[in-house]
């Protein structure tokens, strides 16, 4: 039974993580007139997307990798590769978001790194920059003894969960900021709600419920792999495979 609200639970994260993208895709296609490389707005308009599905959804979907019950099972490199892939196609993605960024600024003669969105934004990059070389050099490569592996774990779960919250928060504090900068003189204030208000606001509550979605299969017992050697109900037997 645990195992099947874990897979319902996966399907729903998979629907959410599609619609985050999708829903961000959309909002700078429709209302913002689309994308290009050229240093204009339509450059800007790929940061929106690539980060969001680097820093949301692909960090997320590599943070579940050793939740999935056939990774209890047997040795753990491969998972530990996949873990790894998954979240440096998240930090690729995430630095082409913030090239496209920087380049319009630069285009444009705008001032980077000003606001309270962008200062939260290269923080949490920085920190996941730090993560993924402290788990590959640490937990991937074969050097680092069980005891320094055992120290270091906990920081680096905590250090997961906390990158994770600290990207919906940025691209929540993306989102208000874009809307503002948009909606004004010529157009419609945000304050009367149009419809890229509506649509933006839901794009973000979707990122929002994608997060909480993810944090709560992280931190939720029953779904946490198993101690070496520990027998439950959801699995007969367990090898490590370190």
């Amino acid at each position: 039974m645990a195992s099947g609200w874990f897979y319902l639970s996966c399907l729903v994260l998979g629907s959410l993580g599609s619609m985050c993208i999708l829903f961000t895709a959309f909002w700078m296609q429709f209302w913002c007139g689309g994308f290009a490389w050229d240093g204009s707005a339509y450059t800007f308009n790929w940061h929106p997307v690539l980060t969001v599905a680097g820093m949301v959804v692909f960090y997320g979907a590599g943070s579940l990798v050793y939740r999935l019950p056939q990774s209890w099972v047997g040795p753990k490199l491969p998972w530990k590769l996949l873990h790894a892939a998954l979240h440096l196609m998240a930090f690729v993605l995430t630095v082409v978001g913030l090239v496209a960024v920087f380049k319009f600024h630069n285009h444009k003669g705008i001032a980077n790194l000003y606001s309270l969105h962008s200062w939260l934004g290269i923080t949490t990059v920085f920190l996941f920059a730090c993560q993924w070389f402290l788990g590959f050099t640490i937990f991937l490569l074969p050097w680092a003894s069980l005891w320094l592996r055992s120290l270091l774990k906990p920081i680096h779960v905590f250090f997961g969960a906390a990158i994770l919250s600290l990207s919906i928060a940025a691209v929540i504090s993306g989102i208000n900021e874009k809307l503002f900068f948009s909606l004004k003189n010529a157009t419609k204030p945000y304050s009367s709600l149009p419809s890229q208000a509506v649509f933006a606001n839901s794009t973000g509550m979707l990122v929002v419920a994608f997060g909480l979605l993810v944090l709560y299969i992280l931190l939720a017992s029953s779904w946490k792999r198993p101690e070496p050697g520990i027998l439950t109900d959801r699995q007969p037997l367990l090898h490590d495979g370190e």
